[in-house]
C-alpha cells in the first residue's frame, strides 16, 4: 500500500483504535429528500464535530459542507438509478479526477451480489480499484442486497470476500447472526451500515454487537439524523466505538446530551 492511500485509511480507520464512526448521508442519491435529510446542509452541521468521516455525494459536498471543515470525506460514485427502478443497474456516476478536485479520503461503489446487476456492479468495482490504486484513493465497496437477498453470514461473507478479492480495501456491509465468520472470511476492514431506523438503545445495541464481533467501525446515517437527539446519538456510539462503551453506558450518553 503505497504512502498517499496508506495515509488516507489513516484518516478514516483512527491510529489509536482502528476504528472509525462514519455518518451516511448518501441517502438521497437514490431516495430524494429522505426525512432528515430535507436541508443536508442544517443536518449535517452539528454533527461534523463528531463524526469521523462522512460519506456523501459530490452534490451535497460541494453545497453544504464547509471546505475548511477539517473531515475526511468518502464519496460516492455509484447510481444513476433510484427506488423507483431497479437499484442494482448502478454505475459509476463521479471521475475520479474530480474526486481528486474534491480531495476525498475514500471512494464509495455499491455492488449486488446475486441480483441482476451483480457482474456489471463487479466489474465497475474492479474499475474504482484500479483508479484508486493509480492516485492513491481507497475503495470502500458496499454490499448492497435487493429485495430477494437474506442478510445472512452465508450471504454476506460471500460478497464481502467477493469485494476484498477484487481489491476494495474496505467494505460496508450489514450485521447478521455469526458475523464474526463474515469478518474473520474478509481480509479487509469492515464497517456496518445502521441500515432503517430504530429505537434509540437497540441501535448502540447494533454498533455495540458489530464491534465485539470484529467490526472496525459503523457507516450510520438514519440512526443518528433520524433520532430526536442526533448529536446524543452520535456521541452514543463513539462511545461504544472509541472508547469500549457497552450498551447502557453509552445509552447513558445519549440520554445526557438529550437532557440538555
Amino acid at each position: 500500500m503505497d504512502w498517499g492511500l496508506a495515509n488516507r485509511m489513516a484518516r478514516i480507520l483512527k491510529p489509536d483504535t482502528g476504528r472509525t464512526v462514519m455518518l451516511a448521508v448518501d441517502h438521497g442519491y437514490f431516495l430524494g429528500p429522505t426525512s432528515g435529510l430535507e436541508e443536508p446542509g442544517g443536518t449535517i452541521a452539528p454533527l461534523l464535530p463528531y463524526a469521523d468521516s462522512l460519506m456523501l455525494t459530490r452534490g451535497v459536498l460541494r453545497r453544504t459542507v464547509p471546505p475548511e471543515a477539517d473531515v475526511p470525506i468518502v464519496l460516492r460514485v455509484s447510481g444513476g438509478t433510484s427506488i423507483l427502478r431497479e437499484l442494482s443497474a448502478e454505475g459509476p456516476t463521479v471521475d475520479v479526477e474530480d474526486a481528486i478536485r474534491l480531495n476525498v479520503s475514500a471512494i464509495a461503489m455499491s455492488i449486488f451480489v446475486g441480483a441482476e446487476g451483480e457482474r456489471t456492479t463487479l466489474l465497475n468495482l474492479a474499475k474504482a480499484v484500479d483508479l484508486g490504486e493509480r492516485h492513491g484513493i481507497p475503495v470502500l465497496a458496499v454490499t448492497a442486497v435487493g429485495k430477494d437477498m437474506v442478510r445472512d453470514a452465508r450471504y454476506l461473507s460471500l460478497a464481502c470476500r467477493i469485494a476484498a478479492e477484487i481489491g476494495a480495501h474496505m467494505v460496508k456491509t450489514y450485521h447478521c447472526d455469526g458475523f464474526e465468520e463474515v469478518v474473520r472470511s474478509t481480509p479487509v476492514p469492515v464497517v456496518i451500515a445502521g441500515g432503517k431506523k430504530l429505537p434509540e438503545r437497540d441501535a448502540i445495541r447494533l454498533a455495540w454487537s458489530a464491534i465485539r464481533d470484529g467490526a472496525r467501525g459503523v457507516d450510520m446515517g438514519r440512526n443518528i439524523f433520524q433520532s430526536d437527539c442526533p448529536v446524543g446519538m452520535i456521541r452514543a456510539v463513539r462511545a461504544v466505538v472509541h472508547e469500549g462503551a457497552d450498551v447502557e453506558q453509552a445509552h447513558q450518553v445519549y440520554l445526557r446530551e438529550k437532557g440538555r
